[in-house]
């Protein structure tokens, strides 16, 4: 006889490899650009819009870096479900948020300032701290912290 109650086994699995004296503090925001270049598909950082976060412990350290969505050439939709479930994951406390520019213009839109407060207002019921929110392209960077865009 089949049983009424089946339902789908969840399972949370977070595997980190990299010690803990191995990662690599994120102390400023050229830090996090280095460390973004580095992972980045150099192909499709002037192709298309592209969202990742830089997952972080209490010290700043870097846990990783996620992919969160890939869009056209002028935009990408990021859903903050998938960022805090991939936070929460992960156990990060803090995140920064980055995505890349494919026009070159490092001038932030009205929808990249909204989505910013957004996750920081998200963050808060948490307990993950939204620190930055940088804009690359392969030749310069704009960090919202460093120029006091960030939420408060």
């Amino acid at each position: 006889m089949q049983s009424l109650f089946r339902v789908n086994e969840v399972e949370i699995v977070y595997r980190n490899p990299i010690l803990y004296q191995d990662r690599i503090q994120i102390r400023s925001s050229a830090t996090a650009y280095e460390i973004l270049l580095a992972t980045w598909a150099q192909n499709r950082l002037e192709l298309v819009e592209q969202f990742k976060i830089l997952l972080l412990d209490q010290q700043n350290n870097c846990l990783g870096v996620s992919d969160i969505a890939s869009g056209s050439m002028s935009s990408c939709l990021a859903d903050p479900k998938v960022i805090f479930a991939t936070a929460l994951k992960t156990r990060a406390t803090g995140l920064i948020l980055v995505h890349n520019h494919p026009s070159g213009n490092l001038a932030p839109s009205e929808s990249d300032k909204a989505l910013t407060r957004k996750l920081k207002d998200g963050g808060k019921l948490l307990d993950i701290a939204v620190l930055d929110h940088l804009i690359v392209t392969p030749h310069n960077y704009r960090s919202f912290a460093d120029e006091g865009l960030m939420p408060g």
